[in-house]
């Protein structure tokens, strides 16, 4: 095929209008977790006419849209778009605003898919010249239902089995059209605890009649910061929040218990499990200490979010081609947020990479932020969204991921 990648910019450009309009219609209507029927129906409806095989989920309402090139060599390429929303009230004052009480677009995933519509008209466009199969792949129930690991038990992966996966994510503060990415791990695993602590309760004014779980549940808080800090190496970090204490009912009454709830967040298996198995052996131990139980309950979150070096240096190369040097921005530092893209990255090399949307003349780091009732995106940049899911498909379809040093 060997397009240049100007084909792609003037591509982008030219669906621009269709995806914008498509990215309000669902922004006004977000749906969240795993089944966001009024979104899969919008997509749906955008993709009508095209040359694609449609493969649904069946424990959501996500999809697979396969694109079978006119001639080739067998590679194949997954481009991924989330579709859910937050449970977020909306306060950025758009005239296309969210009209559904307590849901918002507040991390993007409106323009995700929307984008990756515009991405699949523009290589439906040229489907006879392209080397390979495009899997589109449209996701709900990322944001904390795992919603690619419900698509792959599906087996929605193994229709045309991908050789190399890419995902595009915005972010506000970014500057606008700069693609920001990195090597190795990008994105934590997000592990859910949930803690309980418990000992007697009885009459505040007599505590030693008691086994008061309070001041031990705030002792295990600080065991937890010590445990990170002196057993977990800095160069693969960990780190532990409690977020939430609960316990107790009155001012004179000592509760019989204290939960909390918390996330550990950590870059690799090997610092995942040592700090899983010192958390649940700080909290049985200083509770026991006490006087008290301690009962440790680990929810499974995201695995890490791991690009693949060949799949990263791709996508620098086509963010230089087309945004020159300040185009591309490595990323010093993986992000301890996390990504159910993860799913599909530990089942098929590829990376994801973030996509600046602050608007000209804003100051990205203090535009407000992903998940905040306020945040906003220059939509403009969606043209180059499209170009970099288009020319990052059509290069693994002609060449495969290049070698790197």
């Amino acid at each position: 095929m060997n397009a240049p990648l100007s084909d792609w910019t003037a591509a982008g450009a030219a669906e621009l209008d269709q995806v914008i309009a498509l990215r309000r219609a669902i922004h006004a209507e977000p749906e969240i977790g795993l089944h966001c029927p009024l979104t899969t129906a919008k997509l749906r409806a955008a993709l009508a006419g095209l040359p694609l095989e449609i493969h649904e989920s069946g424990s959501t309402t996500g999809f697979v849209a396969i694109l079978r090139g006119g001639g080739g060599n067998g590679r194949t390429v997954l481009l991924r778009g989330d579709m859910d929303a937050l449970p977020m009230t909306e306060e950025t004052g758009l005239d296309f605003a969210s009209t559904i009480p307590g849901a918002m677009h507040a991390c993007g995933h409106d323009s995700h898919s929307a984008m990756l519509v515009g991405a699949a008209r523009a290589l439906c466009a040229r489907a006879d010249e392209l080397p390979g199969t495009v899997v589109f792949m449209f996701q709900p129930g990322e944001e904390g239902y795992h919603g690619a690991r419900a698509m792959i038990a599906d087996g929605l992966l193994d229709v045309a089995r991908p050789d190399a996966a890419f995902a595009l994510h915005i972010h506000p503060n970014v500057p606008g059209g700069v693609v920001a990415s990195r090597a190795g791990p990008l994105l934590a695993s997000t592990d859910a605890l949930n803690i309980a602590v418990r000992g007697r309760g009885g009459h505040a004014a007599m505590p030693h009649e008691n086994v008061d779980p309070i001041p031990v549940a705030c002792e295990i808080v600080g065991a937890l910061q010590t445990l990170i800090a002196r057993t977990i190496p800095v160069h693969d970090p960990a780190v532990l929040s409690i977020t939430k204490i609960s316990g107790g009912s009155a001012y004179n009454i000592v509760p019989d218990e204290v939960t909390m709830l918390g996330t550990l967040r950590t870059l690799s298996p090997e610092t995942r499990e040592k700090a899983r198995a010192g958390l649940t052996r700080v909290v049985e131990t200083v509770a026991a200490a006490h006087g008290c139980t301690g009962t440790v309950r680990i929810d499974d979150g995201y695995p890490v979010t791991q690009n693949d070096p060949r799949a990263t240096a791709l996508i620098r190369d086509i963010a230089e081609a087309i945004g020159g040097a300040d185009g591309w921005h490595s990323m010093a530092a993986p992000i301890m947020g996390g990504e159910d893209f993860s799913y599909v990255l530990r089942e098929v090399p590829g990376a994801m990479a973030f996509i600046g949307v602050a608007a000209p003349g804003s100051d990205p780091a203090t535009n407000p932020s992903l998940h905040n009732t306020r945040m906003t995106i220059d939509e403009s940049v969606m043209a180059k969204g499209i170009a970099l899911h288009c020319a990052f498909a059509t290069r693994v379809l002609e060449s495969g991921l290049p070698e790197v040093g």
